[in-house]
C-alpha cells in the first residue's frame, strides 16, 4: 500500500505526526546514498582504464626499492609507488604542499569534475569534506626533520601548516568552497573507510547534501619506511620476482609491501544527486556502514570484533549474508592479520561469497587503503567481474574461503559488495556499496 508522504502542512494528529516522522527517520537512517563521482592517484594507474586492466589482470605494480640512511645497513624494501608529480599541484591556499596533500586534491579534482562539482554549483553550507589519513604530512616531516637536524637549516614559517593531519581537508573546503562540516579521520588503516562511512551518516542525517570524501597517504619516505620495517611487517621483494612480494591469503606470505595514493568520491543523497540531474550517470551507491573497536590489542587483530563489525554493516543496509555478491578483504599478507579475517569473513559468510585482495598489486596505502580498496570493489560493481587475488597460488590450508585466483571472474547480477579495513589500534570499518537496478 503505498503511504503518502508527511507533509507538514496537513492537519494530522500528534500521534500521526510522531509515526509519520520515526518512519520518515528510520527511512533516512537507512537510505542508500549515491556515488555521482570517482578520483584517484594509484600505484596502478590514474585512470578507470589503466585502473581496470591492472586491477582484472591481477598485475602488480610493487617493485624493490633499497633503502638507504647514512649509519645504518641498507634495508631492501618492497613498495608501491606512484608515477605522479607533486609539485605540480597548485593549491588555493597556495601553502608548500605535502605528497600526499597534492594527490589529494588532484584526485578530489577528478572526482569533481565527474560529479560536476565546482566551487559554488551547490549550496556551501550543505557540502562537507571528510578525509582520511594515518600519517598525513609524513613526507613533509620527514623532510623537515632532516633538513633542521641534519642540515641545521631554519623551519619554514608554514611547517606546521604542511604537516598537520586536517591540511588535506582544509585545501580541498578552499577548493571546493565547503561549508559544512570539514573533518580529518586519523584511525591508521582504517582512516579513510571511516571517512566515508561518518560522511555518508551525515547525509542520510540531513546535516548535508553532499560530501567530498575519501583518503590518502605518502609514507615512501626514510624515516617512515625504515619504521614499518622495524615491525616486521613488510614483505622482503624476492630477487626475482619483487611483485609477488605481498601473497594475501598465501600459505608462504610473509607481509605487506607499502604502498601510496590517494582516491576520492564524491557522494550525495539520493533527492540532491536527482535534483542536479547525476542520479542516472553513475548507477553506484553506498548501502551500509559500521564501525568499531577490537579493545583487546593495540596490533592483533580480533577475529570477533571484525565479526560484530561486518554484522552491524550488513544490518545497516538492511542485507543477508547471502546478497554479499563479493568480498574486498583487507588482505595485509600478515600471518596474523589474514588468519583474523579469514576467520571473521567464515564466521559470517561461510565459504560462499567469493573473496579478493588488492593489496597484492597496488601495495598497502595505509590510511588511504579503504578509499582506494572501496574504488576497487565500485569497479568490480560496474563491470560485473571480481578481480583475481594476485601472488595467490596455494591459500594457506587452514583458510576455507572461495578466494579468486589466477584469472578475473564473471559474476553475472552482482548488486551488492562488501569491503573490509581493519587497522592497529583494533578499529574496524566495513562498507557495502551496490548498484542500481535498471527500470
Amino acid at each position: 500500500m503505498r503511504r503518502r508522504a508527511f507533509d507538514g502542512r496537513a492537519r494530522v494528529s500528534s500521534g500521526a505526526a510522531h509515526s509519520a516522522l520515526a518512519a520518515s527517520s528510520l527511512h533516512a537512517a537507512s537510505a542508500p546514498v549515491r556515488v555521482t563521482g570517482l578520483g584517484f592517484v594509484t600505484p596502478i594507474g590514474h585512470t578507470a582504464e589503466s585502473f581496470d586492466d591492472a586491477l582484472f589482470d591481477g598485475r602488480s605494480a610493487v617493485r624493490a626499492q633499497t633503502l638507504s640512511i647514512e649509519g645504518l645497513d641498507p634495508i631492501e624494501l618492497a613498495v608501491a609507488a606512484c608515477e605522479f608529480d607533486s609539485t605540480s599541484v597548485r593549491s588555493g591556499s597556495r601553502l608548500p604542499l605535502d605528497r600526499g596533500t597534492a594527490m589529494a586534491l588532484a584526485a578530489a579534482r577528478d572526482a569533481a569534475a565527474q560529479a560536476g562539482l565546482h566551487a559554488g554549483s551547490v549550496d556551501p553550507e550543505r557540502l562537507g569534506i571528510f578525509w582520511g589519513s594515518g600519517l598525513a604530512g609524513a613526507g613533509a616531516f620527514d623532510d623537515t626533520t632532516r633538513a633542521l637536524y641534519g642540515g641545521k637549516r631554519r623551519m619554514r614559517p608554514t611547517t606546521v601548516l604542511t604537516v598537520m593531519p586536517n591540511a588535506a581537508v582544509a585545501e580541498l573546503a578552499l577548493q571546493f568552497g565547503a561549508q559544512g562540516a570539514a573533518i580529518a579521520y586519523a584511525c591508521a588503516c582504517a582512516s579513510s573507510a571511516v571517512a566515508i562511512g561518518e560522511a555518508m551518516r551525515a547525509i542520510r542525517g540531513g546535516w548535508i547534501d553532499m560530501a567530498v570524501v575519501g583518503g590518502h597517504e605518502a609514507m615512501l619516505t626514510p624515516g617512515v619506511m625504515a619504521s614499518w620495517h622495524a615491525m616486521r611487517v613488510t614483505a622482503p621483494p624476492p630477487a626475482n620476482a619483487p611483485g609477488s612480494a605481498c601473497r594475501p591469503f598465501s600459505g608462504d606470505r610473509a607481509g605487506f609491501a607499502l604502498g601510496e595514493g590517494a582516491a576520492a568520491l564524491v557522494l550525495e543523497s539520493e533527492a540532491h544527486a536527482r535534483a542536479r540531474g547525476r542520479n542516472e550517470a553513475m548507477p553506484l551507491f553506498l548501502a551500509g556502514y559500521a564501525t568499531n573497536c577490537d579493545a583487546t590489542h593495540i596490533t592483533n587483530p580480533d577475529p570477533a570484533g571484525q565479526v560484530r563489525a561486518m554484522r552491524a554493516a550488513l544490518r545497516d543496509a538492511g542485507l543477508e549474508p547471502g546478497q554479499i555478491g563479493h568480498i574486498n578483504a583487507h588482505g595485509t599478507a600478515t600471518t596474523a592479520g589474514d588468519a583474523a579475517e579469514a576467520a571473521s569473513i567464515r564466521e559470517v559468510f561461510g565459504n560462499a561469497v567469493p573473496v579478493s585482495a588488492t593489496k597484492a598489486i597496488h601495495g598497502h596505502v595505509l590510511g588511504g587503503g579503504g578509499a582506494i580498496e572501496l574504488v576497487a570493489a565500485l569497479r568490480t560493481l560496474a563491470h560485473g567481474m571480481l578481480p583475481p587475488t594476485a601472488n595467490l597460488r596455494v591459500p594457506d590450508a587452514a583458510f576455507d574461503l572461495d578466494f579468486v585466483r589466477g584469472d578475473a571472474r564473471q559474476a553475472e547480477n552482482l548488486r551488492y559488495v562488501l569491503s573490509n579495513s581493519f587497522a592497529f589500534g583494533g578499529t574496524n570499518a566495513v562498507l557495502i556499496a551496490g548498484r542500481a537496478t535498471t527500470r
